[in-house]
């Protein structure tokens, strides 16, 4: 069985090779969960070791000594999308977790106007109806130490289901593999996302399609392609935390984020595009904590073709009491290049400081 497996593993990319690959592709899974995260501009994925790291790195699971859980809200674009997670962890043995989660970014209360004008050309009010456009993701996690007691490596599987109203569904499903390694209060993490070309299949309800077909001459006449497929991405840092006295500590990080073609980020070429992060937490005995990040380095090409130079700044703040952790970030992830703000919430429970 488990080299049915691995078999497996390694022939998925040949087998959908021969597929379009997809620039951005389930894009809602890049937007982050935690608020403790996303206010260090998201970069956490050599230093993450709690519940939340089946999303940024799933090594970090070893970290967790007892069950742990975690739940996120958060609203962009001026409260018109919503974006929900909750997730899951619990040690296995001293050396080995495993952890779950769920992921839902969507839109509710959309228009349909498409029956909106009848055959006669009369309008009817009456005809337009609600849709969702909504997005999930569900994740199972698994970690373990590996031959040296600070090398973690661990895996992330997910299932992807997209939803948009009753006009298309899609299934689809991927891999994720994360390592972590740490001494000497350094911190190292890889992240590789989406390693074997994560893919989504959609089913597309051709009787609505047909009430669009024509609704623009020359517009929407075929169907679109059923496959998506989404490039790997790989993520890099390397952390150190710093103590400051007897009671404060200073946790840094800087990540690389890459992506395998050219985009607008800070360092980009035909091939690979790199989008630096650096995030800072400073604490008060592990209770009280400061955050504050800067990431998503981009060029804009302005409309007389002039390119400016933009970066997104985040704060936040967090208590941890017996067990309980609550955070707080401020963060323009969902506006990108204006001042439309969002602000984040997430609690982390760990059920350790409640056993007797």
């Amino acid at each position: 069985m488990k080299y049915n497996f691995y078999f497996i593993f390694l022939i998925l990319p040949l087998l959908i090779n021969a597929q379009v690959f997809r620039n951005y592709s389930n894009e809602f899974l890049n937007i982050g969960v935690d608020a403790a995260a996303l206010g260090m501009s998201k970069s956490v994925v050599a230093s993450v070791n709690n519940v939340n790291s089946i999303y940024w790195n799933p090594a970090g699971l070893v970290g967790i000594d007892d069950y742990q859980g975690s739940l996120m809200h958060a609203s962009y674009f001026a409260g018109i999308a919503n974006y929900n997670y909750a997730a899951f962890a619990l040690p296995i043995d001293k050396k080995s977790a495993i952890g779950f989660s769920v992921i839902r970014f969507g839109v509710d209360d959309i228009l349909n106007t498409t029956e909106l004008i009848d055959n006669q050309g009369n309008i009817d009010f009456n005809r337009i109806s609600l849709f969702s456009a909504a997005d999930y993701a569900f994740n199972i996690a698994y970690a373990r130490n590996l031959i040296l007691k600070d090398l973690k490596f661990g895996i992330n599987a997910k299932v992807i289901r997209r939803i948009i109203g009753d006009f298309a569904s899609s299934w689809g499903f991927g891999f994720d593999i994360g390592i972590q390694f740490d001494r000497n209060n350094w911190y190292f993490g890889l992240m590789a996302r989406d390693i074997t070309s994560t893919f989504n299949s959609w089913n597309i309800n051709q009787e609505e399609f047909e009430k669009i077909k024509n609704a623009i001459p020359n517009q929407n006449q075929e169907l679109p392609q059923t496959i998506e497929v989404t490039k790997p991405k790989i993520q890099l840092g390397i952390a150190k935390n710093f103590k400051i006295g007897r009671t404060f500590n200073l946790l840094s990080e800087v990540d690389l984020n890459m992506r395998f073609l050219k985009t607008n980020d800070l360092l980009s070429s035909n091939i690979l595009s790199i989008d630096p992060a650096i995030g800072f937490q400073f604490d008060y005995d592990k209770t009280v904590y400061l955050r504050a990040g800067v990431g998503n380095f981009q060029y804009i090409t302005e409309f007389n073709n002039d390119k400016s130079f933009t970066l997104q700044p985040n704060f936040g703040l967090g208590f941890k009491y017996n067990g309980i952790e609550v955070n707080y970030a401020l963060t323009n992830i969902g506006s990108v290049g204006n001042t439309l703000f969002s602000n984040i919430f997430s609690i982390t429970i760990d059920y350790r400081f409640f056993r007797p």
